[in-house]
C-alpha cells in the first residue's frame, strides 16, 4: 500500500522528485518506528501517531517544523488509505501539531543584486561557458522567481523568444507563463550559442535549457553550489545564499514597487493567495521603518507638537 501511494503522488499528483523523496523517507521512518510493520489498519492509530511524534522530538531531536512535516505526510497517506478502504478516519487529525514560530521570508537588498549583475556584466560575447551558465542561473532565479526544481526542468522549448515569455511547469504539473526582459532573452540566446559549441542538440526543443559542461541536465546540488559561489562576494548579504531566497527577493521587490498580490501569486505559481500574503509582512515592516524615520509625530514619540 505504501508503494502504491508513492506511485500515486509521483505519477498522478505529479509531485516533484524532491517532495517524493521526502514522502518516501517519512513513511520509511514511520514503518521503522512500527518495527517494520506495514499493517497500516493497525499502526495508523491516534496512539501510534502520538508516540511517533514524541519519538521524533525526544529521540531524533527534530525541530517542530520537521515534526510537522512528518505529520503532514502521514495525514496525506491516511487520506489515501481512507479512499482505499483501509482506514475509516484520519488519526492525524486528532494529534496536536507542534507550535511553530512564525518565520518571515528573507530576501536580498536591491543594491546587493544590482552589484552582482554589474560585476558580472562584462562583454556577453566573451567569457567561459561556466561563466555564462552561472550568471544565467542567477538571472533566471532572480528575474523569474523560479523554484529550483522549475529551473532544472526547463527545456529549450520553454523559451518563447517571439513573445518573450518563459513557460514553466510548476507544482501539481501546472503550467504558467512568465514575461522575460529583452536583455534576459539575449542572455539566453548567447548561452545557447555557447551550448552549441559543446553539443549538436543545443536547439532541440526537448533538450535541457541549462546543462552541465558534459551536456547533462542540472541537478539540485549543482544549482545550490552555483548560487553560493556566485553570491559569495556580493556586499551586504546577511542571509543564506540559496535559490529560494532569490525567489523571495523578487516577490518582495514587486510588492514594494506596487504590484498587486494576485499578479505576484500568478508569477510565483502559488496555489492560493495565502501563500503570497506572507510577503506583505516584509512590506509592512519597511513601511513602519519609513514612517518612524519620516513622520514628524513619530520622530518625537508620537506626542503632539506645540
Amino acid at each position: 500500500m505504501r508503494n502504491k501511494y508513492l506511485s500515486y503522488i509521483r505519477d498522478i499528483r505529479r509531485y516533484s522528485p524532491r517532495t517524493c523523496d521526502i514522502y518516501t523517507e517519512v513513511l520509511q521512518s514511520f514503518v521503522d518506528f512500527c518495527d517494520g510493520s506495514e499493517d497500516f489498519a493497525t499502526t495508523m492509530s491516534v496512539n501510534a501517531i502520538r508516540a511517533y511524534e514524541v519519538f521524533l522530538f525526544d529521540t531524533r531531536k527534530l525541530s517542530p517544523r520537521t515534526v510537522t512535516q512528518h505529520l503532514s505526510v502521514l495525514s496525506g497517506f491516511s487520506r489515501f488509505l481512507i479512499k482505499q478502504g483501509v482506514l475509516k478516519s484520519n488519526p492525524v487529525h486528532l494529534v496536536k501539531r507542534p507550535k511553530l514560530e512564525k518565520r518571515l521570508p528573507v530576501f536580498y537588498k536591491e543594491q546587493s543584486m544590482e552589484a552582482y549583475f554589474e560585476s558580472t556584466k562584462g562583454d556577453p560575447e566573451f567569457g567561459s561557458y561556466d561563466q555564462k551558465l552561472n550568471r544565467l542561473i542567477i538571472s533566471l532565479l532572480a528575474s523569474c522567481g523560479l523554484r529550483r526544481a522549475e529551473l532544472i526542468s526547463l527545456n529549450v522549448s520553454s523559451v518563447d523568444f517571439n513573445r518573450q515569455v518563459l513557460r514553466v511547469r510548476g507544482k501539481g504539473d501546472k503550467m504558467r507563463e512568465i514575461p522575460l526582459l529583452p536583455s534576459l532573452c539575449e542572455e539566453i540566446s548567447l548561452y545557447l550559442s555557447a551550448v552549441s559549441s559543446l553539443t549538436d542538440d543545443a536547439y532541440e526543443p526537448e533538450s535541457p535549457l541549462l546543462r552541465t559542461r558534459k551536456g547533462d541536465r542540472l541537478y539540485p546540488v549543482f544549482v545550490d553550489r552555483v548560487v553560493k559561489k556566485e553570491l559569495a562576494g556580493v556586499p551586504d548579504l546577511t542571509v543564506r545564499r540559496s535559490p529560494h531566497v532569490l525567489r523571495h527577493t523578487l516577490a518582495t521587490e514587486l510588492l514594494q514597487d506596487g504590484a498587486d498580490l494576485n499578479s505576484i501569486k500568478e508569477l510565483l505559481g502559488h496555489s492560493s493567495l495565502a501563500a503570497t500574503q506572507v510577503y506583505t509582512h516584509n512590506t509592512v515592516e519597511r513601511l513602519q521603518s519609513v514612517y518612524k524615520n519620516a513622520h514628524p509625530r513619530a520622530k518625537n514619540g508620537g506626542k503632539n507638537g506645540d
